[in-house]
């Protein structure tokens, strides 16, 4: 019935499609990790993403480098993260410098740096060259693919999660739109693994609402690479001031707006950046698009006419998924806040770790509502913290402790929230992932129990 500002719909029955011990929804860096570790771990699993691909912000969004896994010399996202990077790489598609070149030498910088592969947090000049990786948005769906298939993962794609199946504060499952109509799928657990919290929410999960900036990412072909690296280190100022006006037309971006990739020729744009945007409003989210792409067609302009290398610059595509950082994140068991990001704080109940800060099964978990676990950028933490704690390796280690914890619950008949961490750990460590059981030497310890 329509009426003035509303229409009510009606309700009729919605055919079960699924039902399935862990139930992930969005195929995502997390939700790829959740899904192939539960799975591992023995559980029966279905992935559900809303696009015809796997891959999130990784592939469909293009943020085509893996960071934030290292401190220092010491590699702190290992796991699926990793065997993701080493299949890539198989297939001529992922850049990794050696360990022997992880150093802050400047001729070592000079031959990393335009591929991205340092440590952005460093003060030092020049910035060291770190365990990092730069890698094709197509090779990232192939190989998950291949990896969810292997593992015996139930794959549905081209269903876009529309509401949470909720029972006294028990999550059921979901319903999905789709070409053939809403879709029940059912779960004896579910993981959240959608970036923006849409099944916690639609549950009834208590979340914070923050903004951050997001990028419309682009590729460019055509460019001579070596010619502007040429440019670059021999004409530092004529370079300077051509940057600074590319910077300008853009609006906002990295220190370095373009990157190589491990295609010849083709140069991986991670820009450009916009801020003021709520990356849950069709409105925001329409303009953002429209404008990002006049943007890119201002610089292209410009750096076909000023910058050399770029004479012959095309546009290849237009990342289809708009880079957002920031919308819902949980408040959950344990709020993970800045300060315990900055301090290192470690948890006795971690089970992922970031560049030099952790994750506790807490922050996983969503108060009041049962059956559920949050993993990704949306994990339980304060907008503050989000923002410096959720990059795209750190995530699919979360994802990996979430799909673990499910199946260890699974199959020891427990609820998600009664779950053996300390079995989970060990599971994690087992298959070759870091949950950060073992603190660094550089950590801090809660002072409260983890209980």
């Amino acid at each position: 019935m329509l009426k003035k500002d509303i229409y009510e719909e009606p309700t009729g029955p919605v055919p079960v499609v699924v039902s399935t011990d862990v139930l992930v929804i969005g195929g995502g860096p997390s939700g790829i990790a959740a899904a192939v570790a539960a799975a591992r771990n023995g559980a029966s699993v279905t992935l559900v993403e809303r696009y015809a691909h796997l891959g999130g912000l990784a592939a469909g969004g293009m943020v085509l480098v893996l960071d934030d896994m290292n401190n220092g010399t010491e590699i702190s996202v290992r796991g699926i993260c990793a065997e993701m990077i080493k299949r890539m790489t198989e297939y001529g598609l992922c850049v990794t410098p050696p360990a022997e070149e992880w150093s802050s030498d400047q001729a070592v910088f000079e031959k990393w740096a335009r591929w991205g592969l340092y440590d952005f947090h460093s003060h030092s000049k020049p910035q060291p060259i770190c365990y990092a990786s730069a890698f094709d948005p197509d090779a990232f769906k192939r190989v998950a693919t291949e990896m969810v298939n292997e593992a015996g993962v139930n794959l549905r794609l081209h269903s876009w999660f529309s509401k949470s199946i909720v029972e006294n504060n028990v999550v059921r499952g979901v319903v999905c739109e789709t070409k053939a109509g809403r879709q029940a799928l059912l779960g004896k657990i579910v993981i959240d693994a959608t970036g923006d919290l849409d099944v916690a929410a639609s549950a009834g999960a208590d979340f914070a609402h923050g903004k951050f900036i997001v990028t419309t990412v682009f590729r460019l072909g055509g460019v001579d690479v070596e010619r502007a690296e040429k440019f670059e280190y021999g004409n530092p100022e004529e370079f300077a001031a051509l940057d600074r006006e590319a910077k300008r037309i853009m609006g906002g971006s990295w220190e370095r707006w373009w990157l190589k990739t491990p295609l010849p020729g083709i140069v991986w744009c991670n820009c450009p950046h916009m801020s003021g945007y709520d990356g849950l409003s069709v409105e925001d989210l329409t303009s953002a698009d429209a404008k990002g792409r006049q943007k890119i067609a201002e610089l292209v302009a410009f750096i076909r006419d000023k910058m050399p290398g770029f004479e012959e610059a095309f546009v290849v595509d237009v990342a289809p998924q708009l880079g957002v950082r920031q919308t819902r994140v949980l408040e959950g068991e344990y709020v993970v806040t800045k300060e315990d990001v900055i301090g290192r704080r470690h948890y006795a109940d971690t089970v992922a770790r970031g560049r030099d800060y952790y994750y506790p099964y807490r922050a996983l978990l969503p108060k009041k509502i049962d059956q559920l676990l949050v993993a990704g950028r949306h994990y339980s933490a304060t907008p503050s913290a989000q923002r410096i704690s959720r990059e795209i390796p750190p995530c699919m280690a979360m994802g990996e402790a979430a799909g673990t914890a499910a199946a260890v619950a699974i199959l020891a008949s427990a609820s998600i929230r009664d779950v053996d961490v300390v079995e989970v750990q060990r599971r994690l460590r087992s298959q070759g992932a870091d949950p950060g059981d073992l603190p660094a030497a550089n950590a801090t310890f809660q002072s409260d129990a983890a209980e």
